[in-house]
């Protein structure tokens, strides 16, 4: 069947979903997430009870496998130390330079995650049109450049996040400091960190949900992203309280930013635990 017969679903430029009729009859479907997190292109076949899978090859599926529980472990690991700093620097049972070394290390694991979820977009096996599809197993990466696609630029625009992290992280070991010397340098690119998780989240969103707004309670997919988006938004809601008032050198609430990285952290654990089950 030709390109007409095909039917593209997602949002603006960004194409989440293709559904067409094979020629042995039936309907395949691929989405963007499945394929590439578990390289799989729905088949449904007259007299089928339920939908089969058209399943990517061997050397895929260990790549999705390797590279889905490496970004897992690091999300994992980034989660428990920045919701560890936040307990400590909340419950006073170290200094603010013991709290800040702890965020640190959970930065490292965060950009860690970052990137390999950068490898799983530019790695995943790609839908070739015609016939019933099929996914095919390119060479190796370690970089491409696609902005039409959603799945690449969530995970870039979430990479490029946990970078601005680290540079408040790193500021945050300078001692010394003005109010407006913190704003500028500690609590401006925390800000514009926690933007560029929030504007990745919406993106994988856009991908999961093909462009519409939807809860689809038997997803784990779709459970991944809105409890990593839950995270960014608590986040948001920490970095904001975080702002140094000039007039006083003190925060609009220190509690609030302290359990806003807790929660938030704690979100972004769970997420990556439930990732562990997100694979071919």
């Amino acid at each position: 069947m030709g390109q007409s017969d095909r039917r593209a679903e997602g949002a603006g430029p960004f194409t989440t979903r293709l559904t067409w009729h094979p020629p042995d009859g039936g309907t395949a479907v691929w989405e963007s997430r499945p394929a590439r997190r578990r390289g799989l292109i729905s088949v449904h076949r007259p007299g089928d009870a339920a939908p089969r899978n058209a399943v990517a090859d061997d050397t895929a599926l260990a790549r999705l496998r390797r590279l889905n529980a490496i970004a897992a472990t690091a999300f994992v690991i980034g989660g428990a130390l920045f919701a560890t700093g936040a307990a400590v620097a909340q419950f006073g049972s170290g200094d603010a330079t013991t709290s800040t070394s702890v965020y640190f290390a959970g930065g490292l694991f965060f950009n860690t995650g970052g990137y390999v979820s950068l490898l799983q977009v530019v790695n995943a096996p790609r839908h070739v049109p015609g016939g019933e599809g099929a996914l095919v197993t390119r060479r190796w990466r370690w970089w491409s450049y696609e902005p039409a696609r959603a799945d690449w630029l969530s995970a870039f625009v979430l990479l490029a996040g946990t970078l601005v992290f680290a540079v408040d992280l790193l500021d945050s070991f300078l001692r010394g400091l003005t109010a407006h010397q913190v704003n500028r340098l500690v609590w401006a690119p925390d800000v514009i960190g926690c933007v560029l998780f929030l504007i990745s989240g919406h993106l994988a969103m856009v991908e999961i949900c093909h462009g519409r707004p939807c809860v689809r309670q038997r997803d784990l997919g779709w459970w991944i992203v809105a409890v990593n988006q839950l995270g960014s938004v608590l986040f948001m809601v920490s970095a904001l309280a975080a702002y140094t008032r000039p007039a006083t050198g003190s925060l609009v609430n220190a509690d609030i930013a302290d359990w806003g990285t807790l929660t938030g952290a704690l979100c972004f654990l769970v997420g990556g635990i439930l990732q562990y089950g997100e694979r071919p």
